[in-house]
């Protein structure tokens, strides 16, 4: 199988190999949406400007439940589990060679008006990995049959997700934004 680029997916659900990569990523936890995830994103999206010198840096973030949550496949991620009790990590992208020392340097320079004292920006790395993943078009609150179709393309190979559901946002949103023309990147790493 070989590998497609990171920053790709079909319109239809797909199975594929997707390379390493290397990011920057704070941890969060509960519903997305409330003003904490949103603070967080905007922080990371500062630093990440500064270490890439990307305008509009793709945010990513991967969503899992706590250890002892009832077991979910990719189809019902969202409505099985409370969703407040969701784990989270917000990603942007930097080159294999960041630092720690690096993130350190250039969120003093970001002077993000949405840093706090207790946020922890740390190295993250997924392997290359075999998933599922299709792009999904229009709003958040529609991902359900977006998800379902993935969820039947896993059940046809029979593989099961194996790790942290992935969304790759590659339009930059706010709260405020409209979402009918977002399109997000729905990856689930499986074995």
């Amino acid at each position: 199988m070989t590998t497609t680029p990171h920053l790709h997916a079909s319109d239809d659900p797909e199975f594929v190999r997707v390379p390493a990569v290397t990011y920057a990523s704070i941890a969060g936890s509960g519903s997305p949406g409330t003003d904490e995830f949103y603070r967080k994103m905007a922080l990371l999206g500062d630093v990440a400007r500064q270490i890439t010198g990307d305008t509009a840096p793709v945010i990513e973030i991967q969503y899992w439940y706590p250890e002892g949550s009832t077991p979910v496949e990719i189809e019902d991620f969202y409505t099985v589990n409370p969703v407040p009790s969701l784990l989270y990590r917000v990603l942007a992208a930097v080159p294999d060679t960041t630092t720690i020392e690096d993130l350190t340097t250039v969120r003093v320079h970001a002077a993000s008006t949405a840093d706090r004292n207790g946020d922890v920006i740390e190295l993250h790395a997924t392997p290359e990995q075999d998933v599922v993943q299709v792009m999904h078009h229009g709003p958040f609150s529609e991902e359900f049959a977006t998800l379902e179709r993935l969820g039947a393309l896993a059940r046809k190979r029979r593989v099961h997700r194996s790790g942290p559901h992935h969304e790759i946002h590659l339009d930059s949103f706010t709260r405020q934004t409209p979402q009918d023309r977002l399109r997000t990147i729905l990856r689930d790493p499986v074995a």
